[in-house]
């Protein structure tokens, strides 16, 4: 017979978040993975359990820890699974271990608790109908950009995670490429210097010229009906631009600056017929 496999959520500052059943699960756990043993060892000093088995599972060493769970789990033992902060398998390797144990027949339960993401996404003001996740974007700039540039048609609001040092340099390249939204900076969440600044893309870029401390959440608004409209009407002002003599590049970065607009799609945009009435015709092929 085998053990279970718990995820338990953990406070993402405020100890006083810890739920009474993410507790239960950690007293009773036969081993806790984590991914630093000295913080969970932290938490459950404060929260007066005496620690049992604790294995390290982090970004690096899943590959590793995995079977070895896996074997603990055949043992009928329990299992909790923690991350530093916040609920463990998502944008996190745990989702690797779930994904075994779910090959394996083995069962999963959640002690559900805190997440960053979601915090920051209720606490921005910003549309919480649908929104996209999409976690730590990559850290090369190239990547970074392209993966942007796919997201910038997604009506959804979008939450990702940043590190601090490269939290400037992601308001302004999402500036550049999104357009100038409303977006939302959500810093050191429930913790005493708590921070929700809000703004569009541009200001919040110069408000973080300097990478802040502490951890990050930057919640950016949807490509909304709105945007389009706006999209159009600047793709008229290029046009007008165009036909003018002035080269295409040229006015796509003048406009897109004035007007807030992704500059990839308003030249994209301005390819397009003009309006009809507009007295604006598109430029002949070649």
């Amino acid at each position: 017979m085998a053990g279970t496999l718990w995820l338990v959520g953990t406070p993402i500052g405020n100890l006083e978040d810890v739920t009474e059943r993410a507790r239960r699960v950690l007293a009773g756990a036969d081993v806790i993975a984590c991914e630093d043993t000295r913080r969970t060892r932290g938490l459950l000093t404060h929260l007066g359990i005496r620690a049992p088995r604790l294995v390290s599972f982090f970004e690096g060493n899943e590959e590793r820890r995995v079977p070895e769970l896996i074997e603990e789990l055949r043992r009928d033992r329990s299992v909790a699974l923690v991350t530093d902060a916040g609920m463990p398998a998502v944008s996190d390797p745990g989702y690797r271990l779930v994904a075994a144990c779910a090959a394996e027949g083995i069962e999963v339960d959640a002690a559900p608790g805190p997440s960053a993401a979601v915090t920051a996404l209720a606490l921005s003001g910003l549309p919480t109908d649908r929104f996209a996740f999409e976690g730590f974007l990559p850290r090369r700039a190239g990547d970074r950009r392209r993966r942007l540039e796919a997201l910038t048609a997604d009506p959804r609001t979008l939450v990702v995670f940043e590190s601090p040092r490269r939290l400037p340099r992601l308001l302004g390249e999402a500036a550049e490429v999104l357009g100038d939204r409303r977006a939302v900076v959500a810093r050191e969440l429930t913790k005493a210097h708590q921070e929700v600044a809000r703004g569009n893309l541009s200001e919040l870029a110069a408000r973080f010229s300097e990478p802040p401390r502490g951890e990050v959440v930057v919640v950016i608004e949807g490509a909304g009906a709105a945007g389009a409209a706006d999209l159009g009407e600047a793709a008229e002002r290029v046009r007008e631009l165009t036909a003018r003599g002035v080269p295409r590049k040229e006015a796509v970065d003048a406009v897109a600056s004035q007007a807030g607009v992704s500059r990839r799609g308003l030249y994209e945009e301005s390819l397009r017929p003009g309006r009809p009435g507009s007295g604006v015709e598109p430029e002949e092929a070649g």
